[in-house]
């Protein structure tokens, strides 16, 4: 088979397309034939040289896929050859096959095409995990969500929303405020423009940023507030005031998917397929994609997504 490789760490050039190994489905594993991945900041880290995968997880990006069941391993029950899936991946899914442990995959949801379900895996999983399991968000809070417009942004805003939260989001243009406004969200602030900290009190933050948003972040916080960093585009370490955090008994957790153990990775996609499927295939969630483009351009991709001018999703398909 083919996929992507990183010969050696660098921009978007160094993504090359190459002849591999087909893997082959171990104990509890299903080989996917893949129809379409999904490039998340993940990948371009990885390229960089930065975030490499688990070990034992293919060495290609990739942290999510679609496709059909070409092979299903042993102890494997519930899942047949020819099944429509799509699935959360520790790696591999820049690839025209990919070996994927039985309890991250989902079924495609009623309503949505193969390839759009390949949006759906990482961006659901992280929400769901972090604003929900670890948050704990409920009815009549307000959540607020940093990059409004990714692909993690665009699923929690709709997420919030379903479940009767008010939803402030954060982005830099007027486009992508507007799109987060068609979403569902209720407050939209332009970071390049006002400071979300003089605007709001949110008792959930969902935060990409890291240290450049951090004492922001906990002025935001109202009383008993929940502050989940996932990412870190602004930077790794920063100042935290403990008594602005004492006196709002507020918590800050950070959190990663990635390296979790297979069995936490399916209990979370167990209620993602619980709670948020049934949201998706009756409509009121959808998965938000930019755009399209061919696995062999990669590169292309990366750059679309470095750049941050994409709303939603950038896929690639095998095809």
């Amino acid at each position: 088979m083919y996929a992507i490789t990183i010969p050696q760490p660098g921009g978007p050039e160094a993504l090359t397309w190459a002849e591999v190994p087909d893997p082959v489905a171990g104990d509890g594993e299903v080989v996917v034939e893949v129809a379409a991945t999904a490039v998340n900041r993940a990948d371009l880290l990885q390229r960089q040289g930065f975030y490499d995968p688990p070990p034992g997880a293919a060495p290609y990006p990739g942290l999510e896929c679609s496709g059909r069941i070409a092979e299903v391993g042993p102890g494997v029950s519930g899942w047949e050859v020819g099944d429509e899936v799509c699935a959360l991946l520790a790696g591999g899914g820049y690839a025209q096959k990919v070996a994927v442990p039985s309890g991250q995959l989902l079924p495609v949801p009623k309503g949505i095409d193969l390839v759009t379900a390949a949006a759906l895996p990482e961006v659901t999983a992280t929400v769901w995990s972090n604003v929900f399991l670890t948050a704990h968000l409920r009815p009549g809070e307000m959540l607020l969500v940093h990059g409004g417009s990714s692909g993690i942004g665009t699923m929690a805003v709709q997420l919030g929303k379903a479940i009767g939260a008010t939803v402030a989001v954060t982005a830099g243009s007027a486009e992508k405020l507007a799109a987060c406004r068609e979403l569902g969200a209720d407050i939209l602030i332009n970071y390049r423009e006002q400071e979300f900290d003089k605007l709001v009190t949110a008792d959930v933050i969902l935060d990409i940023m890291g240290a450049k948003y951090l004492g922001r972040n906990v002025d935001t916080l109202a009383v008993n507030g929940r502050l989940v960093i996932i990412g870190l585009q602004g930077g790794v370490s920063g100042e935290l005031n403990l008594a602005t955090l004492l006196s709002k008994r507020a918590a800050v957790v950070a959190t990663s998917l990635r390296p979790r153990p297979l069995d936490e990775k399916a209990t979370i996609v167990a209620a993602v397929r619980e709670h948020v499927w049934p949201l998706i295939e009756a409509g009121g969630v959808r998965p938000v994609v930019d755009r399209t483009l061919p696995l062999t351009e990669a590169a292309e991709a990366h750059r679309v997504v470095d750049g941050s001018t994409h709303i939603g999703k950038v896929l690639l398909t095998t095809a």
